[in-house]
């Protein structure tokens, strides 16, 4: 399994951004006690365009999309198949009353991803960083300087959301159309690991510094928790940054290893790019660091029957941060 089906969350399968989530953006590298949510989230200017409304208008095809369900909960579109995209638009269903959103800002979604055949590509909650370049215009629409409690619908060119080569990963072709609906539901508060000291695995190294990881016969931990294994020196990772990292990852519910970058060459991505628990464990921690972290499914991939291969499973990552720079 490679690393954007594994790691990057849904999103990053369907589109190039992936469910987000980024902790304090402090120089401290020191797990809290307890995983917290901080009052306010962190912004990067350098990751969020200074033109973050997207100038998206109702077109034929987005208001042939008829989407029904709550707020926040069931997302069901229903539309003419095959649907033809010819351009990018976006309907307003449910216009929200609360605050427009602003560029830096992390906001929570709700989405779910159809292509113009009618198949579905499944629900996602999403954490999105408005106007983050890295999210593709498609997907961003649906936070785009809207009020919160906002539902819209996206469609689009799938060679707009990927590029001419499409999405083989997912099967999805360049020729395809998308329908995107989003549910625009609040603020997110950045997420911050707590300190991982019970039932802490036991991890060796080889001579080529890949990783072995014994799990313990205990339950996995309920919460999100880090261990730092070798502290670095090197410059502080950020809410957005591009990092290049080693990484493995192992599900403690089958102590089997799903995806790893060791042994291959090291990933890059954003920190905003990948499933909550795993940017968490990144941001806040310096260049050179090798950490250990423990996500539990509601910073993976959700619950079992959430429609993810990893949906309900409890994961492990080893985690050797190489360089980050702002995205």
């Amino acid at each position: 399994m490679k690393l954007r089906p594994s790691v990057v969350a849904s999103i990053s399968v369907l589109a190039t951004a992936g469910m987000v989530l980024t902790g304090c953006g402090s120089g401290s590298s020191t797990a809290s006690k307890k995983p917290t949510e901080s009052s306010s989230p962190s912004s990067s200017a350098s990751s969020a365009s200074s033109n973050v409304c997207q100038k998206l208008v109702d077109g034929p095809t987005s208001e042939s999309v008829k989407v029904s369900g709550s707020f926040g909960k069931t997302q069901k579109a229903a539309f003419k198949s095959p649907l033809q995209a010819y351009d990018t638009e976006r309907t307003i269903v449910k216009k929200g009353s609360g605050k427009p959103t602003h560029a830096g800002e992390q906001v929570n979604t709700l989405v779910t991803v159809y292509l113009g055949n009618g198949k579905s590509l499944g629900t996602q909650p999403l954490t999105l960083t408005v106007g983050n370049s890295s999210v593709p215009p498609a997907f961003a629409a649906g936070a785009s300087c809207l009020p919160f409690g906002t539902r819209s619908v996206t469609t689009a060119r799938a060679q707009d959301v990927y590029g001419p080569q499409g999405n083989p990963q997912a099967g999805i072709k360049p020729t395809d159309s998308m329908v995107i609906v989003t549910d625009l539901l609040s603020q997110k508060k950045p997420l911050v690991p707590a300190a991982w000291t019970n039932d802490v695995p036991s991890v060796t190294f080889d001579s080529k510094g890949k990783p072995t990881v014994k799990l313990p016969k205990t339950k996995p931990p309920k919460q999100l928790e880090l261990k730092v294994l070798k502290q670095g020196s090197g410059t502080v990772v950020k809410s957005g940054d591009t990092v290049n990292v080693d990484y493995q990852g192992i599900s403690w519910n089958t102590g089997k290893i799903f995806d790893q970058s060791y042994g291959r060459a090291p990933a890059s991505f954003a920190t905003d790019q990948v499933v909550e628990g795993f940017g968490a464990a990144l941001v806040g921690q310096k260049v050179g660091t090798r950490v250990m972290v423990t996500i539990p499914p509601k910073y993976a991939y959700g619950p079992k029957g959430s429609g993810q291969q990893l949906g309900g499973q409890t994961l492990v990552f080893v985690i050797d941060i190489h360089s980050t720079k702002a995205s």
